[in-house]
């Protein structure tokens, strides 16, 4: 039978979600707690890939298990696994739905503090936010959802079939103070290093080291900019996975230090 597992983690500790050789990922000690306590080996497909320190507050994989089990498996699970991963439901599927193929959206949110706080360096990305334009950051977020190729800001746009994307929804927000900023974006997918190239060129925007203009141009065009950095990876967090069938809240709020009372859009 088919079943999909409703987890979330934190990333840090980990070289990203997809079992490799030689790295500790997501993938590897979630596959090794399954296999360990129903003593069978067992696979499990994800709804996608993470970055190495990329957080997900909520995710889903699937697994096909055969045999039926008198226990809590998910207390047994979350007892195996570290501290940083943690399942949330284990829900029984009807046929072979896909954990990966069948979701219709994911949504991302990135964060960056503009005061050095260590509390907050795991979980956000610092960067100078005192005498940014954020106006015209979010200006250039506004444009996001204008458009449906995002070849421009893809590590390797030539290993994908195609480079379409349909952004429903981007977001700028930030605290009462403007010392803290959120992007949020939703699509139906996202390329690799996608949102962490878009937050780089946010902050060029930003520090006035690229136009609103320039931004729009590699969109419409299709060219891969000069630059091609990415933002730091521990500020980037999956919030949000929807399919057809599933659309579970997320259980996790990121932690307190990500939370300030209230968000304003810019």
């Amino acid at each position: 039978m088919r079943y999909f597992i409703h987890i979330g983690y934190s990333g840090t500790q980990y070289r990203g979600w997809q079992r490799l050789p030689g790295i500790v990922s997501v993938q590897e000690v979630i596959e090794d707690a399954l296999s360990a306590v129903l003593k069978q080996h067992l696979e499990i497909i994800g709804c996608g890939r993470t970055d190495a320190q990329v957080h997900a507050a909520q995710y889903f994989l699937h697994v096909d298990i055969d045999q039926t089990w008198d226990f809590d498996l998910k207390y047994r699970l979350n007892q195996r696994l570290p501290p940083d991963i943690a399942v949330f439901d284990i829900i029984p599927m009807v046929g072979l739905p896909h954990a990966r193929f069948d979701a219709i959206s994911r949504s991302y949110d990135y964060f960056i503090h503009g005061n050095k706080d260590p509390f907050l360096q795991p979980v956000s990305s610092f960067y100078q936010i005192e005498g940014m334009d954020v106006n015209k950051m979010r200006q250039a977020v506004d444009v996001l959802p204008l458009y449906k190729d995002f070849f421009a800001f893809c590590k390797t746009p030539m290993k994908n079939s195609h480079t379409l994307c349909n952004v429903s929804f981007a977001k700028l927000y930030s605290n009462a103070e403007v010392d803290r900023l959120r992007l949020h974006i939703t699509s139906n997918r996202f390329l690799g290093g996608m949102i962490r190239i878009i937050v780089a060129k946010l902050i060029e925007i930003g520090k006035e080291k690229l136009s609103i203009d320039e931004f729009e141009a590699y969109l419409r065009d299709k060219i891969t900019p000069p630059s091609i950095r990415s933002a730091l990876p521990q500020g980037l967090f999956l919030t949000k996975v929807t399919y057809p069938y599933l659309d579970l809240p997320a259980r996790t709020n990121f932690g307190p230090f990500l939370e300030p009372n209230s968000w304003i859009e810019l």
